[in-house]
């Protein structure tokens, strides 16, 4: 017996995919099968509109975002590094 989901919550899984959150751990976080997931984001896509321009510029602004966090977090893991071998 499959189970029924609103169209909020895959939405709302979709969005979290979105933002970063990797399949797997969405499967294991809401007890979900990685296909279900699949399924879902290629509907969402198959249904999904052109984008506006802004739309476009905002999704090139989160990805730049996230490099950007992730550089840093490198920087600051190498200081740390770094500042322990100079004592």
């Amino acid at each position: 017996m499959s189970k029924k989901f609103t169209n909020d919550f895959k939405e709302t899984i979709i969005e979290l995919y979105n933002f970063g959150k990797p399949v797997t751990e969405l499967a294991s976080e809401y007890g979900i099968s990685t296909q279900v997931i699949y399924k879902w984001l290629k509907e969402s896509k198959s249904e999904s509109k052109p984008k506006e321009p802004e739309a476009l510029e905002l999704a090139a602004l989160r990805k730049e975002n996230q490099r950007l966090k992730t550089e840093n977090e490198i920087f600051k893991k190498a200081t740390a590094i770094f500042a322990k071998k100079e004592i």
